[in-house]
């Protein structure tokens, strides 16, 4: 199954860029970033139209039958065991492929909650955007690692 994220705002010239392309690479089935412009100031505003701008990509260009798990600090605690489990459970029902959204600083409109399958969080810890961008690319190929049975889990 491909596993993308999609967050709003660039990271490329950001240092976690370098990281976050690493653990995508070693993906099985690669991973991306498909990023989202903003043009709103912050506020309401703001995270209608980033929340409006997930929604249209995942409706026009998203790979068919796809799942969506919006990360929002309303959502589920989840653990790296969990994690994996949900996407081995996906995987083994034949979804090609999940986008993990990641919103703004205002994060996401309760409409894209709604319509996300999963809404998940790591912990209860605030990150920089472009810092857990990273940390959800090593999470994603850690649970690669766990489905595979690969020591890597285990050992870092």
């Amino acid at each position: 199954m491909r596993l993308s994220i999609i967050a709003i705002g660039k990271q490329k010239n950001d240092a976690t860029y370098e990281i976050t392309q690493t653990y995508f690479k070693r993906l099985p089935f690669a991973g991306d970033i498909i990023e989202i412009e903003r043009s709103q100031a912050s506020g309401p505003k703001r995270a209608i139209e980033e929340s409006d701008k997930i929604r249209t990509f995942l409706q026009m260009k998203a790979i068919k039958g796809h799942r969506v798990i919006a990360l929002d600090k309303s959502g589920t605690d989840t653990s790296s065991e969990q994690l994996a489990e949900l996407i081995r459970n996906w995987r083994d029902d034949g979804v090609a492929s999940c986008y993990f959204a990641i919103g703004g600083a205002d994060g996401h409109t309760q409409t894209l909650l709604n319509s996300a399958n999963v809404c998940l969080r790591f912990g209860s810890a605030t990150w920089p955007h472009l810092l857990f961008r990273a940390m959800l690319a090593e999470q994603l190929y850690r649970a690669e690692m766990i489905l595979k049975d690969h020591p890597y889990h285990n050992g870092h």
